[in-house]
């Protein structure tokens, strides 16, 4: 007799499977990936736990977990991860949005509103801009804003158009390719952000198998000491920021305190320098602000 599975049933076994092959989020990845195959949405799962599936049915969920198990990451099978609410087109040419970099955009968005509830007339530059997460989801926040996103690559870059066109922010993102703020010559910007690469060359090797083997070493390797990029990325923000902007970077826990005095080494001694942590208590964000002390 053939043993028929529920979906639930299924879902458990997949979990199993995903923990024993390396899996740091086994039950989610098997849900996520269940989803997928079965084309419903993750509440669904829930909705028809005791649902019977076919032979075709388990055959797809079992190519897609087999997928995961040999370490490719979650977000590449599905072709997208949800960051702040919304879900963003990826591929192994950027990197995945993390739940940490939305400590970065909250923080932003706190400044821009405090400036001007909607963003109106404010120039934001996200450099690296990768998947476009961070300059959608200001330019969607702040609709008043004009944003500006860099990216080396051409091809992150065509994805953060896409995602841009996808979530209908497009006509207020322009996207240039080009190093750091190279291509924001003559520019001057209000506010701006950035995630650039910040783990150190040597801990590359130590990290999880479907980030090591996944996804871009550009958007990883932070050089020698993890620094690499901010020397470069600093004085070339100095560049374009306002006399009164405000800076704001995502940085390794370790590395706050180093990225602090680059910055201001770049952008003047007399720039106010503040590290914020992400949800788990870790300093997670630098920024640097060069306009009047508040009060």
């Amino acid at each position: 007799m053939t043993t028929v599975r529920t979906l639930m049933e299924v879902v458990r076994l997949s979990a199993g499977y995903l923990e024993s092959h390396g899996s740091s989020s086994p039950r989610l990845d098997a849900e996520l990936l269940a989803a997928q195959a079965l084309r419903l949405r993750r509440i669904d799962l829930y909705l028809q736990f005791d649902r019977p599936l076919e032979e075709a049915q388990l055959g797809a969920i079992r190519r897609l977990v087999r997928r995961r198990g040999e370490g490719e990451p979650v977000a590449h099978i599905t072709g997208e991860r949800e960051f702040h609410g919304r879900a963003f087109a990826v591929s192994p040419d950027v990197l995945i949005p993390r739940p940490e970099t939305e400590t970065l955009v909250e923080i932003a968005l706190a400044k821009a509103r405090s400036w001007a509830g909607d963003g109106h007339s404010l120039r934001i530059a996200d450099i690296g801009t990768g998947s476009g997460c961070i300059a959608v989801t200001l330019a969607h926040e702040l609709p008043g804003a004009h944003l500006v996103a860099t990216e080396l690559s051409e091809t992150a870059l065509d994805l953060a158009r896409s995602n841009m066109a996808r979530h209908c922010v497009g006509a207020r993102v322009d996207c240039v390719q080009g190093s750091w703020c190279s291509p924001l010559a003559g520019q001057v910007f209000d506010m701006v952000v950035s995630n650039p690469p910040y783990i150190a060359s040597g801990e590359l090797a130590g990290l999880a198998r479907d980030v090591r083997e996944h996804e871009p070493r550009l958007a990883l390797d932070g050089g020698a000491d993890g620094l690499a990029a901010y020397r470069e990325l600093l004085p070339s923000i100095a560049t374009v920021l306002a006399a009164d902007g405000w800076v704001a970077l995502e940085v390794d826990i370790h590395a706050a305190q180093e990225v602090t005095d680059l910055g201001v080494a770049a952008l003047g001694p007399a720039v106010r320098a503040r590290a914020h942590s992400d949800l788990t208590g870790r300093p997670r964000v630098v920024v640097l602000d060069r306009g009047p002390a508040a009060g």
